[in-house]
């Protein structure tokens, strides 16, 4: 009698993809987070909500680490890997932000702008990553900035957070423009986003 084949597929796991599943998990616990602030007002919550995108940070530079030292690249891996980043530095900044204040219209629409570079960043790279490899099959540089340099953003949010400086008080105020409300401290995100899906700027890949 053969087993269930969701137990094959748990078995096709290398060691490097649970580092992946670590990564998601601590940004979709950062999600969460966010949405519990929202409902319940704990500051607490949200802090340690922003802690987990470091530690999503330190999973996905391990299970690169791992991948190579184990020699168990694959391409559901890489999948893998790309599907976790949008989660813990796309989805879960963009979320933050939101907790933080961030939530007038024109506000929803860089955020989602920021998350669709998030998504546009990594399929490029997929796509591209065999073109972009040297001599030795490894890609030597990115095209655009990666996508866990949200990291930074998370980190700016967690001082204003620190300092009270959320809702009304978030840093630089808010402005009207036509019907909507933008906070400057948005286009952060904005910049942020367009420099992942810059094809002008390499970055030498470590």
């Amino acid at each position: 009698m053969s087993r269930p084949r969701h137990f094959s597929m748990l078995r096709d796991f290398q060691l490097a993809d649970w580092f992946t599943l670590g990564n998601a998990f601590c940004g979709s616990g950062a999600v969460f987070a966010a949405l519990h602030y929202m409902q319940q007002g704990r500051v607490g919550v949200l802090l340690a909500g922003m802690a987990l995108i470091p530690l999503a940070f330190i999973f996905d530079a391990l299970d690169g680490r791992v991948a190579r030292w184990r020699k168990s690249a694959s391409t559901l891996g890489r999948e893998l890997d790309s599907l976790a980043d949008v989660i813990s530095f796309g989805v879960a900044p963009a979320a933050l932000a939101y907790a933080c204040g961030l939530q007038g219209g024109w506000d929803w629409l860089i955020l989602s702008y920021f998350v669709c570079c998030g998504v546009s960043r990594l399929a490029r790279y997929n796509v591209t990553a065999e073109a972009l490899s040297g001599d030795e099959g490894k890609v030597t540089y990115f095209e655009g900035t990666p996508i866990p340099t949200s990291l930074a953003l998370v980190v700016l949010l967690a001082v204003a957070a620190v300092q009270g400086r959320l809702g009304a008080q978030v840093w630089w105020g808010q402005w009207q423009l036509g019907p909507w409300q933008l906070h400057p401290l948005v286009l952060l995100f904005a910049l942020s986003g367009s420099l992942m899906i810059s094809k002008t700027l390499h970055i030498p890949k470590p």
